[in-house]
């Protein structure tokens, strides 16, 4: 039985190497709804390839300009933010791979979850925001979320088998990023160039600068609270330079599993896209002669701000984790348009922190206006201060 796919997000790092998966696989997989961001062209080309049933772009200026180039097909076009939420709710969609960047993936991912949708999560601020309203929403209508993130998709893969057995400990691997080996003082003068040039992994610009901060990191930790029912105090952060053990789960007996491979996000995203199954592929091989050294080393916390912060976020809980998300996605706007220095993101998120009205129990709509009102918190701090 073919699966159909909603790719929400097909033009970005998550969903184009989803596509690539679907090539791979036509007897497993069809791509049956695409929806993009901005980016018009990529979406034209991938959907004169892959000819899904619908197409979304959610930029509704460049709605007539995606349908005049797509009109000798038989795809339907929509625009609008709206329109990707209606679209994850199809009746004939068998998976919703979530992989919007940031905040917008939270409606969509919702509304898929409510049509009972089987969701393969790569968009972790969807739980970094919202984390009990999900949670919740996917216990009422018994929907799957399997998670993209090759930590989270390791850890997945370490529980299989282990449902009655008590964990001890979630131990989340992290590179480093480029500047694992940098001092506090010559981070004050990277560029967005040396930031965007990870060591190991090749991602998109949000989530690339994010591994630079390790606010990815502090993310995940808040993911992996909710996807997995553990304690943060049972969540442990640990270096791992060589990206080959992708996390680890440590059981009361003291026994330790751990998820390895290279770091190819393509594994993950099968892995989620075709369970319960493992498909046969060609991608290249672990060979452990290669690494004869794998090392590890604990977080820096002064050095990395952004993970501090997010364990600040996620021991304060309400609506905090969706202020620092916020003003986080404005920060790295701003650097990446060479507004701010890197050093100035974590001092910028801090102070939205203290700025941003806490809501204790926060419901949707708290989340909406709490997005909302630290946007505009971060934007006039780098007015007046940059």
């Amino acid at each position: 039985m073919i699966k159909r796919i909603a790719i929400l997000g097909s033009t970005g790092s998550i969903g184009t190497q989803a596509l690539e998966i679907i090539a791979e696989n036509p007897d497993k997989f069809e791509a049956y709804t695409l929806t993009a961001n901005r980016n018009a062209d990529l979406l034209i080309r991938q959907a004169r390839q892959f000819q899904p049933e619908f197409v979304v772009i959610a930029d509704e200026e460049k709605y007539a300009y995606v349908k005049e180039n797509l009109s000798d097909l038989p795809i339907k076009v929509f625009a609008g933010s709206k329109a990707i939420a209606e679209v994850a709710e199809m009746q004939s969609i068998d998976i919703v791979l979530a992989a919007m960047v940031g905040y917008s993936g939270l409606a969509p991912t919702i509304s898929a979850i409510k049509a009972g949708k089987t969701i393969a999560l790569a968009n972790k601020e969807t739980l970094v925001v919202a984390g009990e309203i999900i949670c919740s929403l996917a216990e009422i209508h018994k929907t799957p979320i399997l998670p993209v993130d090759s930590e989270h998709s390791a850890i997945f893969q370490c529980l299989a088998g282990e449902a009655f057995n008590q964990i001890e400990k979630l131990i989340l691997t992290a590179s480093g990023g480029p500047f694992r080996t940098k001092s506090i003082s010559e981070l004050q003068d990277v560029t967005k160039r040396e930031a965007l040039k990870h060591p190991n992994w090749d991602m998109g610009a949000k989530i690339t600068i994010d591994s630079a901060t390790m606010m990815n990191k502090g993310f995940e930790v808040i993911e992996a609270k909710w996807l997995f029912g553990i304690p943060v105090e049972k969540i442990d952060v640990l270096i791992h330079p060589q990206s080959i053990i992708h996390s680890m789960v440590q059981f009361v007996d003291g026994s330790v599993k751990a998820q390895l491979g290279l770091p190819d996000m393509k594994l993950p995203i099968q892995y989620a896209m075709a369970y319960p199954d493992r498909l046969a592929n060609n991608y290249p091989r672990l060979n452990f002669a290669d690494y004869p050294s794998l090392t590890f080393e604990k977080p820096d916390l002064k050095k990395f701000l952004h993970l501090a912060l997010a364990y600040h976020a996620i021991e304060k809980g309400g609506n905090m984790p969706c202020i620092v998300n916020a003003a986080n996605e404005v920060a790295i706007v701003a650097f990446l348009q060479d507004k701010i220095r890197f050093t100035d993101m974590a001092d910028i998120i801090e102070t939205a922190m203290q700025k941003a009205a806490f809501v204790e129990k926060p419901i949707y709509d708290d989340y909406v206006a709490s997005d909302s009102e630290t946007r505009q918190i971060v934007r006039e701090i780098i007015i007046k201060s940059f």
